[in-house]
């Protein structure tokens, strides 16, 4: 399917077939099929079968491909994770991130300027689907990276407890730390 791949995996039983091929085919065919994917993952996670390729490459690619799709969505975390589709990704690559590129993404979402009163987190817990991935990043983080995110959260207590979505993140953030915030 030379130069087909991407109009397939838009396509609601083609992205079926890539899956399929992806699972099944040999190693340089995937090769090949994923160099012509992996240069569209921005535009295939926003569709609504695309959206299913890139999650089996992050679920059952190999550790390069996984890197390559999570590089590819660097600087762009909170859009996509605000995009009915695409949260499913950015899901994905929270929970089969390495711990460094897990890293990478909780500072992301975080924000560099720790003075900033609005940095992307209360974006995403505002956000009826941006909310779910950071609920994910709670479930698989590491205890040190929790800690982390409470350290940086701590400020934002208040307004995260009056949000709805917010509300689910500090009780979840409290039910895996053991503690009340």
């Amino acid at each position: 399917f030379k130069n087909q791949n991407v109009k397939l995996a838009m396509h609601p039983y083609g992205c079926r077939v890539i899956q399929r091929l992806l699972e099944h085919c040999s190693s340089q065919q995937r090769n090949n099929m994923l160099k012509e994917i992996l240069d569209h993952t921005q535009g295939l996670a926003r569709n609504q079968y695309g959206n299913y390729v890139i999650q089996h490459v992050l679920i059952h690619g190999s550790a390069r491909h996984r890197a390559a799709v999570i590089k590819s969505f660097h600087g762009i975390i909170l859009p996509l994770s605000k995009h009915k589709f695409a949260s499913n990704v950015i899901e994905k690559c929270v929970t089969h991130a390495t711990r460094q590129e897990r890293q990478l993404l909780i500072e992301e979402i975080l924000g560099t300027d720790r003075t900033d009163v609005n940095p992307p987190l209360m974006g995403m817990v505002r956000d009826q689907f941006a909310n779910y991935v950071i609920q994910r990043l709670v479930d698989v983080m590491d205890p040190e990276q929790r800690q982390y995110l409470i350290q940086r959260i701590h400020r934002h207590l208040p307004n995260l407890r009056k949000i709805p979505y917010g509300k689910h993140i500090v009780a979840r953030i409290e039910k895996i730390a053991g503690y009340n915030l």
